[in-house]
């Protein structure tokens, strides 16, 4: 049973990593707040599960263990199914146990985070995390910077992360949300995330996929209209092996980064203008919903919306007034999107076309892009195409 005041359990799915996982903990043990103190042991525990290894994984874990025993890291160890065998699954069997020792002592609000086992947490990883609830946030999503990149990945890496960030940035100028200001990132992934155990519940809890468990959860959280504080100052350091551990997931992005990189194949992101779009139209169905919450569908507005996107205006009408939050019906008129006029053009574009599109578009609404850690990746490529 977890201490009376704990506030944060991490979960730490490991496969295959005696290489990597006593730095994983050691970083977890030595965490300090934004002043370099240490945080009280007794604010969080660790939960470990080694899955269907044929390596010394558990053995370290255990040795580790032995050796701070004051550290509060609790392990098992599994051999799944073939079926279940699969980052999904273990992941979610961790942020379930997580959730069911918070409710072991009542505490909704107690902060699920997840990381992996070939990652390495900055030292303020779970100061920021907590920083970021305590303001009102559900969730956090963390920077997730890799370590050792080879120069072939690395640049594609550089690119496609620039180009992600300045999206987001320009996301924020057109659709702010309060919980979520600039400085802000692009990421919501398991080597660095979190979640009360309210919003947890609510959205139905990690989504049972055998892959890209993350993508799932966080589309989860956006249907639910959960605040996702996407901080930079919530980061971490991960592999960068091309052979990971998992069939789909970042290893795999770099090995295929490595193969378009000796191919001299161009980098194609979605193409800007399609997005820029998207971000105006969502602006504009919010304040339509928000309206409709306060004081009844505005009739007209509704035409309009239903004219510019081609829908019928009784489908527009009945996912206005059936959908319990807005994420729900801005996943609908996104689905229909791609489904009618809008998919015809969403060609993809080069990559360095689609980041100069955005600095214009940014630097046209008087903003920079703004980076508090010199030590992000994100930097570097505006040093390098300067």
């Amino acid at each position: 049973m977890p201490l009376s005041g704990t506030r944060v359990c991490v979960v730490v799915p490991v496969r295959n990593e005696a290489e990597n996982i006593w730095d994983t903990l050691d970083a977890l043990r030595l965490q300090t707040d934004n002043k370099g103190h240490k945080i009280d042991p007794n604010l969080y525990e660790v939960l470990v599960l080694v899955n269907n290894c044929t390596d010394a994984s558990f053995a370290i874990t255990k040795e580790f263990q032995y050796k701070y025993p004051k550290f509060r890291l609790h392990i098992d160890q599994i051999q799944l199914p073939d079926p279940l065998a699969n980052i999904g699954t273990v992941r979610s069997l961790l942020m379930d146990e997580a959730y069911r020792r918070f409710m072991l002592i009542s505490n909704e609000e107690g902060i699920i985070a997840s990381t992996d086992g070939d990652t390495i947490a900055d030292q303020n990883w779970l100061y920021y995390i907590m920083s970021e609830i305590d303001k009102g946030n559900d969730a956090v999503g963390g920077r997730i910077l890799a370590l050792q990149q080879s120069d072939t990945a690395r640049l594609y890496h550089l690119r496609d992360v620039t180009y992600r960030c300045l999206l987001a940035q320009a996301e924020s100028l057109i659709d702010p949300q309060l919980h979520d200001p600039m400085p802000r990132h692009f990421q919501y992934f398991g080597a660095s995330l979190a979640v009360t155990c309210k919003m947890y519940q609510l959205v139905g809890r990690l989504p049972q996929v055998p892959n890209l468990e993350d993508m799932a959860f966080h589309q989860a959280l956006i249907r639910h209209d959960a605040k996702i504080r996407k901080s930079f100052n919530v980061k971490v350091y991960t592999s960068s092996r091309i052979q990971g551990r998992v069939d789909i997931g970042f290893s795999e992005q770099l090995r295929q980064w490595t193969l378009d990189s000796a191919a001299n194949k161009t980098q194609q992101v979605e193409s800007v203008e399609i997005q820029l779009r998207k971000f105006k139209l969502r602006k504009r169905l919010r304040k339509c919903w928000l309206e409709f919450q306060n004081r009844g569908l505005p009739q007209q507005e509704l035409i309009d919306l239903a004219s510019l996107l081609k829908f019928k205006i009784e489908w527009l009408h009945t996912q206005f007034t059936t959908a319990p939050y807005f994420g729900i019906l801005w996943e609908a008129v996104e689905k229909a999107l791609h489904q009618a006029h809008w998919q015809q053009s969403q060609r993809p574009q080069p990559i360095m076309k689609a980041i100069h599109e955005l600095r214009t578009f940014i630097h046209d609404h008087q903003a920079t892009v703004f980076q508090i850690d010199p030590d992000d990746n994100f930097l570097f490529v505006y040093k390098a195409n300067a």
